[in-house]
């Protein structure tokens, strides 16, 4: 018999503040049990569960999400985002369109935004 991953779990000094902010980023609601100042938040629909830990981020994130746009492009995305409250780390995107934008959330943690289907002729 084989596991599966449950949840990924992110640490965090607001759990439900940034899952808050990854509920707008994938579009995606927050477990009707989490409410301001709970020790931890869940997006069922992601399985990502957020949990509180008192120290804030430091060095870069061993893992991360790449994310494609379902309805947008990249640059549209990465622009929305930018709007929720994404910092812009790294712009990785190149002349022929090809390319991605490293963002971090509102607690430091790296992701990606690459090109939509769409861009890429999938």
């Amino acid at each position: 018999m084989t596991s599966v991953i449950r949840h990924v779990t992110i640490d965090s000094l607001d759990p439900y503040r940034l899952a808050s902010f990854w509920s707008e980023v994938l579009g995606q609601p927050l477990s009707p049990d989490d409410f301001p100042g709970d020790p931890e938040a869940l997006i069922e629909g992601a399985g990502l569960l957020f949990v509180t830990v008192p120290e804030e981020k430091a060095g870069k994130n061993r893992i991360h999400f790449d994310l494609q746009p379902q309805e947008r492009t990249r640059d549209e995305e990465v622009e929305r985002l930018v709007g929720l409250g994404a910092a812009l780390v790294d712009d990785r995107r190149r002349e022929d369109g090809t390319g991605w934008v490293v963002l971090a959330d509102i607690e430091g943690n790296e992701f990606c935004v690459e090109r939509s289907k769409g861009e890429r002729g999938d």
